[in-house]
Protein backbone atom coordinates (compact mmCIF):
# COMPACT_ATOMS: atom_id res chain seq x y z
CA UNK A 1 0.00 0.00 0.00
CA UNK A 2 3.18 2.39 0.77
CA UNK A 3 2.76 3.86 -2.86
CA UNK A 4 4.02 7.18 -2.00
CA UNK A 5 6.73 9.52 -0.87
CA UNK A 6 6.47 12.67 1.81
CA UNK A 7 9.30 15.32 2.45
CA UNK A 8 9.63 17.94 4.96
CA UNK A 9 10.70 20.71 2.83
CA UNK A 10 9.56 24.18 1.48
CA UNK A 11 7.23 23.21 -1.38
CA UNK A 12 8.52 26.23 -3.57
CA UNK A 13 12.19 24.38 -3.15
CA UNK A 14 10.85 21.27 -3.94
CA UNK A 15 9.13 22.26 -7.04
CA UNK A 16 11.85 24.56 -8.34
CA UNK A 17 13.71 20.80 -8.93
CA UNK A 18 11.13 18.48 -9.72
CA UNK A 19 11.69 17.78 -13.66
CA UNK A 20 9.16 19.27 -15.96
CA UNK A 21 5.83 17.14 -17.32
CA UNK A 22 6.45 14.65 -14.33
CA UNK A 23 2.91 14.79 -12.51
CA UNK A 24 -0.25 14.58 -12.99
CA UNK A 25 -2.45 15.97 -10.87
CA UNK A 26 -2.32 18.59 -7.48
CA UNK A 27 -5.19 18.33 -5.12
CA UNK A 28 -4.29 20.40 -1.88
CA UNK A 29 -5.82 22.70 0.77
CA UNK A 30 -3.29 25.52 1.14
CA UNK A 31 -2.24 28.20 3.96
CA UNK A 32 -3.67 31.09 2.19
CA UNK A 33 -0.89 33.31 1.90
CA UNK A 34 1.30 31.45 4.77
CA UNK A 35 0.12 34.01 6.97
CA UNK A 36 -2.18 31.37 9.49
CA UNK A 37 0.39 29.12 9.16
CA UNK A 38 3.49 30.94 9.96
CA UNK A 39 5.55 29.99 12.42
CA UNK A 40 4.54 32.67 14.63
CA UNK A 41 0.45 32.28 14.73
CA UNK A 42 1.17 28.31 14.99
CA UNK A 43 2.59 28.77 18.17
CA UNK A 44 -0.44 30.78 19.46
CA UNK A 45 -2.41 28.34 18.17
CA UNK A 46 -0.64 25.50 19.53
CA UNK A 47 -0.56 27.52 23.09
CA UNK A 48 -4.37 28.17 22.80
CA UNK A 49 -4.09 31.33 22.55
CA UNK A 50 -5.34 32.71 19.46
CA UNK A 51 -3.74 34.63 17.37
CA UNK A 52 -5.29 34.84 13.98
CA UNK A 53 -6.69 32.14 14.46
CA UNK A 54 -10.19 32.17 15.95
CA UNK A 55 -10.50 29.92 18.95
CA UNK A 56 -14.89 29.76 18.74
CA UNK A 57 -17.15 29.57 22.17
CA UNK A 58 -19.24 26.39 22.30
CA UNK A 59 -22.76 26.36 20.84
CA UNK A 60 -25.27 24.21 23.01
CA UNK A 61 -22.25 22.61 24.53
CA UNK A 62 -20.61 21.59 21.25
CA UNK A 63 -16.98 22.43 21.47
CA UNK A 64 -15.69 23.78 17.80
CA UNK A 65 -12.46 23.30 16.42
CA UNK A 66 -9.94 26.68 15.62
CA UNK A 67 -10.43 28.45 12.52
CA UNK A 68 -8.25 31.03 10.53
CA UNK A 69 -9.66 34.61 10.69
CA UNK A 70 -9.67 34.87 6.66
CA UNK A 71 -11.84 38.33 7.08
CA UNK A 72 -8.93 39.91 8.86
CA UNK A 73 -6.85 39.81 6.15
CA UNK A 74 -6.07 43.34 4.33
CA UNK A 75 -5.40 44.51 1.18
CA UNK A 76 -1.72 44.10 1.53
CA UNK A 77 -2.36 40.57 2.93
CA UNK A 78 -4.48 40.15 0.14
CA UNK A 79 -1.82 41.40 -2.50
CA UNK A 80 0.54 39.01 -0.87
CA UNK A 81 -1.79 36.02 -1.54
CA UNK A 82 -2.13 36.73 -4.95
CA UNK A 83 1.72 37.34 -5.79
CA UNK A 84 1.95 34.17 -3.25
CA UNK A 85 0.05 32.14 -5.59
CA UNK A 86 1.19 33.50 -8.78
CA UNK A 87 4.39 32.49 -8.02
CA UNK A 88 3.44 28.58 -6.87
CA UNK A 89 1.06 28.44 -10.32
CA UNK A 90 3.80 29.23 -12.24
CA UNK A 91 5.70 26.23 -10.52
CA UNK A 92 3.74 23.95 -10.89
CA UNK A 93 2.23 24.63 -14.23
CA UNK A 94 6.25 23.58 -15.32
CA UNK A 95 5.56 20.08 -13.65
CA UNK A 96 2.38 19.09 -14.59
CA UNK A 97 1.68 17.14 -17.71
CA UNK A 98 -0.55 18.95 -20.33
CA UNK A 99 -4.30 18.72 -19.14
CA UNK A 100 -3.68 17.77 -15.47
CA UNK A 101 -6.02 18.87 -13.04
CA UNK A 102 -5.63 21.19 -9.76
CA UNK A 103 -7.83 21.02 -7.16
CA UNK A 104 -7.65 23.73 -4.36
CA UNK A 105 -9.72 24.00 -1.51
CA UNK A 106 -11.27 27.30 -0.77
CA UNK A 107 -13.89 29.30 0.67
CA UNK A 108 -15.88 32.52 -0.13
CA UNK A 109 -13.64 35.28 1.08
CA UNK A 110 -10.17 34.38 -0.48
CA UNK A 111 -11.47 31.74 -3.73
CA UNK A 112 -11.22 35.06 -6.49
CA UNK A 113 -7.78 36.15 -5.56
CA UNK A 114 -6.73 32.57 -6.06
CA UNK A 115 -8.50 32.20 -9.20
CA UNK A 116 -7.11 35.13 -10.29
CA UNK A 117 -3.79 34.16 -9.59
CA UNK A 118 -4.20 30.81 -11.22
CA UNK A 119 -5.44 32.40 -14.45
CA UNK A 120 -2.51 34.56 -14.56
CA UNK A 121 -0.18 31.51 -14.13
CA UNK A 122 -1.52 29.70 -17.03
CA UNK A 123 -4.66 27.99 -15.75
CA UNK A 124 -8.13 27.33 -16.64
CA UNK A 125 -10.63 27.55 -14.65
CA UNK A 126 -12.72 23.99 -14.73
CA UNK A 127 -15.75 25.44 -12.38
CA UNK A 128 -15.39 23.64 -8.56
CA UNK A 129 -16.82 20.69 -6.56
CA UNK A 130 -18.62 21.46 -3.83
CA UNK A 131 -18.19 19.16 -0.72
CA UNK A 132 -21.77 19.98 1.57
CA UNK A 133 -21.63 19.56 5.18
CA UNK A 134 -22.69 20.95 8.29
CA UNK A 135 -20.53 22.94 9.69
CA UNK A 136 -19.55 24.39 13.38
CA UNK A 137 -18.13 27.63 11.22
CA UNK A 138 -19.48 30.92 10.96
CA UNK A 139 -23.13 32.31 12.01
CA UNK A 140 -21.27 33.82 15.58
CA UNK A 141 -22.53 36.54 17.05
CA UNK A 142 -20.96 40.01 17.52
CA UNK A 143 -17.54 39.51 19.33
CA UNK A 144 -17.43 40.35 23.49
CA UNK A 145 -21.40 41.20 22.43
CA UNK A 146 -23.35 37.88 22.27
CA UNK A 147 -25.52 39.27 25.35
CA UNK A 148 -26.02 42.41 23.22
CA UNK A 149 -27.11 41.49 20.25
CA UNK A 150 -28.35 37.83 20.20
CA UNK A 151 -30.74 37.57 17.42
CA UNK A 152 -27.21 39.04 15.02
CA UNK A 153 -24.69 36.80 13.28
CA UNK A 154 -21.88 37.83 11.88
CA UNK A 155 -21.47 35.60 8.38
CA UNK A 156 -23.68 32.86 7.61
CA UNK A 157 -23.41 29.88 9.28
CA UNK A 158 -20.74 27.29 6.74
CA UNK A 159 -22.81 24.48 5.09
CA UNK A 160 -20.54 24.15 2.41
CA UNK A 161 -15.82 24.32 1.13
CA UNK A 162 -15.77 24.75 -2.57
CA UNK A 163 -12.78 22.87 -3.81
CA UNK A 164 -11.91 24.86 -7.14
CA UNK A 165 -10.63 22.96 -10.45
CA UNK A 166 -8.14 24.38 -12.64
CA UNK A 167 -6.90 22.35 -15.38
CA UNK A 168 -3.30 23.26 -17.42
CA UNK A 169 -4.01 23.35 -21.04
CA UNK A 170 -4.03 20.41 -23.37
CA UNK A 171 -1.24 20.17 -25.69
CA UNK A 172 -3.24 18.08 -28.10
CA UNK A 173 -5.72 19.11 -30.68
CA UNK A 174 -8.53 17.06 -28.75
CA UNK A 175 -9.43 15.66 -24.59
CA UNK A 176 -9.03 12.33 -26.89
CA UNK A 177 -5.52 12.80 -27.91
CA UNK A 178 -3.98 14.43 -24.92
CA UNK A 179 -5.48 11.65 -22.99
CA UNK A 180 -3.59 8.82 -25.38
CA UNK A 181 -0.51 11.06 -24.98
CA UNK A 182 -0.32 12.03 -21.30
CA UNK A 183 -3.51 10.01 -19.72
CA UNK A 184 -5.05 13.71 -18.80
CA UNK A 185 -7.76 15.93 -19.45
CA UNK A 186 -10.65 15.14 -18.13
CA UNK A 187 -11.91 13.48 -14.76
CA UNK A 188 -12.33 9.76 -13.95
CA UNK A 189 -16.44 9.02 -13.74
CA UNK A 190 -17.38 6.85 -10.79
CA UNK A 191 -18.67 4.41 -13.27
CA UNK A 192 -19.64 4.02 -16.56
CA UNK A 193 -22.17 6.18 -17.22
CA UNK A 194 -22.01 8.09 -14.02
CA UNK A 195 -19.90 10.94 -14.05
CA UNK A 196 -18.16 12.61 -11.40
CA UNK A 197 -20.66 15.54 -9.74
CA UNK A 198 -20.12 18.59 -8.63
CA UNK A 199 -22.15 18.80 -5.58
CA UNK A 200 -21.09 16.12 -2.76
CA UNK A 201 -22.88 15.77 0.48
CA UNK A 202 -20.05 15.36 3.15
CA UNK A 203 -19.91 15.66 6.73
CA UNK A 204 -17.19 16.72 9.79
CA UNK A 205 -14.12 14.86 9.88
CA UNK A 206 -15.12 12.23 11.61
CA UNK A 207 -13.24 11.33 15.44
CA UNK A 208 -11.68 8.21 14.25
CA UNK A 209 -9.90 9.89 11.57
CA UNK A 210 -9.33 12.82 14.11
CA UNK A 211 -7.69 11.08 16.55
CA UNK A 212 -5.13 10.01 13.82
CA UNK A 213 -3.97 13.14 12.45
CA UNK A 214 -5.04 15.79 14.57
CA UNK A 215 -4.56 18.50 12.28
CA UNK A 216 -6.87 21.97 12.32
CA UNK A 217 -7.62 21.52 8.58
CA UNK A 218 -7.85 17.76 8.30
CA UNK A 219 -10.32 16.96 5.97
CA UNK A 220 -12.73 13.57 5.56
CA UNK A 221 -11.37 10.28 3.89
CA UNK A 222 -14.44 10.20 2.26
CA UNK A 223 -14.58 12.92 0.40
CA UNK A 224 -10.81 12.99 -0.60
CA UNK A 225 -10.85 9.44 -2.09
CA UNK A 226 -14.00 10.31 -3.66
CA UNK A 227 -11.83 13.51 -5.41
CA UNK A 228 -8.49 12.21 -5.38
CA UNK A 229 -9.78 9.42 -7.50
CA UNK A 230 -11.64 11.62 -9.96
CA UNK A 231 -7.91 13.65 -10.82
CA UNK A 232 -6.54 10.69 -12.78
CA UNK A 233 -8.80 9.72 -15.57
CA UNK A 234 -7.41 6.72 -16.66
CA UNK A 235 -6.47 5.91 -12.88
CA UNK A 236 -2.79 6.12 -13.52
CA UNK A 237 -0.06 9.31 -13.02
CA UNK A 238 1.31 11.30 -9.65
CA UNK A 239 -0.67 13.27 -7.95
CA UNK A 240 1.07 15.66 -5.65
CA UNK A 241 -0.13 17.25 -2.41
CA UNK A 242 2.22 20.55 -2.08
CA UNK A 243 0.44 21.41 1.37
CA UNK A 244 -0.08 17.66 2.71
CA UNK A 245 -0.70 19.19 6.27
CA UNK A 246 -1.88 15.79 7.99
CA UNK A 247 -1.59 13.66 5.24
CA UNK A 248 -5.04 13.05 3.94
CA UNK A 249 -4.55 13.30 0.59
CA UNK A 250 -1.79 11.17 0.44
CA UNK A 251 -3.66 8.91 2.84
CA UNK A 252 -6.84 8.80 -0.23
CA UNK A 253 -4.07 8.27 -3.40
CA UNK A 254 -2.77 5.49 -0.82
CA UNK A 255 -5.59 3.54 -0.55
CA UNK A 256 -6.83 3.78 -3.84
CA UNK A 257 -4.02 2.39 -5.37
CA UNK A 258 -2.55 5.53 -6.74
CA UNK A 259 1.36 7.24 -6.93
CA UNK A 260 1.33 10.12 -4.48
CA UNK A 261 3.81 13.02 -3.03
CA UNK A 262 3.37 14.82 -0.32
CA UNK A 263 5.02 18.08 1.17
CA UNK A 264 4.84 19.93 4.19
CA UNK A 265 7.05 22.58 5.93
CA UNK A 266 6.05 22.36 9.24
CA UNK A 267 8.29 19.19 10.82
CA UNK A 268 5.18 18.37 13.73
CA UNK A 269 2.58 18.38 11.06
CA UNK A 270 5.05 16.00 8.69
CA UNK A 271 5.91 13.71 11.77
CA UNK A 272 1.94 13.51 12.24
CA UNK A 273 1.42 13.19 8.43
CA UNK A 274 4.37 10.23 8.19
CA UNK A 275 2.41 8.04 11.48
CA UNK A 276 -0.68 9.17 10.06
CA UNK A 277 -0.69 8.07 6.49
CA UNK A 278 -0.35 4.51 6.47
CA UNK A 279 -3.72 4.50 9.19
CA UNK A 280 -5.89 6.74 7.72
CA UNK A 281 -5.30 4.66 4.42
CA UNK A 282 -5.97 1.72 5.69
CA UNK A 283 -9.59 2.77 7.34
CA UNK A 284 -12.70 1.81 5.60
CA UNK A 285 -10.80 -1.11 3.44
CA UNK A 286 -13.77 -1.53 1.40
CA UNK A 287 -14.50 2.51 -0.04
CA UNK A 288 -12.24 3.23 -2.51
CA UNK A 289 -13.83 6.47 -3.74
CA UNK A 290 -15.79 4.70 -6.50
CA UNK A 291 -19.07 5.25 -4.73
CA UNK A 292 -21.29 8.98 -3.26
CA UNK A 293 -22.79 8.04 -0.07
CA UNK A 294 -21.26 5.25 1.50
CA UNK A 295 -22.71 4.75 5.27
CA UNK A 296 -18.87 3.90 7.58
CA UNK A 297 -19.56 2.03 10.96
CA UNK A 298 -16.53 1.00 13.32
CA UNK A 299 -13.95 1.33 10.20
CA UNK A 300 -15.79 -0.05 7.73
CA UNK A 301 -18.20 1.18 4.82
CA UNK A 302 -20.72 -0.08 2.71
CA UNK A 303 -22.54 0.99 0.01
CA UNK A 304 -26.02 0.57 1.16
CA UNK A 305 -27.85 4.24 0.73
CA UNK A 306 -28.17 5.43 -3.19
CA UNK A 307 -26.52 8.13 -4.52
CA UNK A 308 -29.08 9.95 -4.05
CA UNK A 309 -29.70 10.03 -0.25
CA UNK A 310 -29.16 13.58 1.22
CA UNK A 311 -27.10 12.76 4.24
CA UNK A 312 -23.55 10.78 5.24
CA UNK A 313 -23.95 9.42 8.30
CA UNK A 314 -21.09 8.11 10.55
CA UNK A 315 -21.90 5.56 13.42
Amino acid sequence: MENYQIFNANCIDWLKVRERDSVHAICTDPPYGMVEFSEKEIGKLRAGRGGIWRLPPMINGSKRDPLPRFTVLGNKEKQALEDFFLLWGTHIKRILVPGAHVAIAGNSYLQTHVQKALLQAGFEIRGAIIRVYQSFRGGDRPKNAEKEFPGVCVTAKGCYEPWMLFRKPISEKTVAANLRKWKTGGLRMLAENKPFPELIMSTKTPKIEEEISNHPCLKPQHFMRLLVRALLPLGEGIVVDPFMGGGSTIAAATNIGYDAIGIEIDCEYFKMAEKGIPILASLYPEFEGDILMPVITNGNAKNNLSDTTPLLLFA
